[in-house]
């Protein structure tokens, strides 16, 4: 199995220290074998422990990592996706590299846009047409 260091960029590193891994059983159907095997794997990582991440990929990180994160700062992955553990340790190492890429991406700058004329028109002529319809269904007052 590959118990190395993980390398995201060319400054990005985890270190293989800063990795624990167990295996759990899955879940889901499989037969009277899920019952037997862990398979799953679930790869824990400290995120102080990554090195070469500027505060603002940290950050990017962190919200990337959503609920994955843990009140102690410590990302928890999961792999179940085949019935090997080599192969779902491997994938879940996949994913963090993943996770640690896109963390690195900047997001796109928004580009502020406005609504045609023709859009606004449109939009107050169907606010006037839905006002009168909701006048023509009050009943008339009477002047006594």
């Amino acid at each position: 199995m590959d118990r190395g260091d993980i390398i995201a960029a060319p400054r990005v590193r985890v270190p293989a220290n800063a990795l624990r891994w167990r295996a759990v059983r899955s879940g889901g159907p499989g037969g009277q074998n899920v019952n037997k095997v862990a398979s799953k794997v679930e790869l824990r990582v400290e995120l102080a422990a990554i090195h070469g991440l500027g505060p603002a990929q940290a950050q990017r990180l962190r919200a990337l990592a959503g609920s994955r994160l843990t009140n102690s700062g410590e990302l928890v992955l999961t792999s179940e996706r085949t019935r090997d553990q080599a192969r779902n340790l491997i994938d879940a190492r996949g994913k963090l590299h993943e996770l640690l890429t896109r963390a690195q991406q900047l997001p796109r700058p928004r580009k502020a846009t406005r609504p045609s004329a023709r859009v606004v028109r449109r939009r107050i002529n169907n606010k006037r047409f839905q006002g009168a319809k909701k006048r023509l269904r009050r009943t008339p007052r009477r002047d006594d």
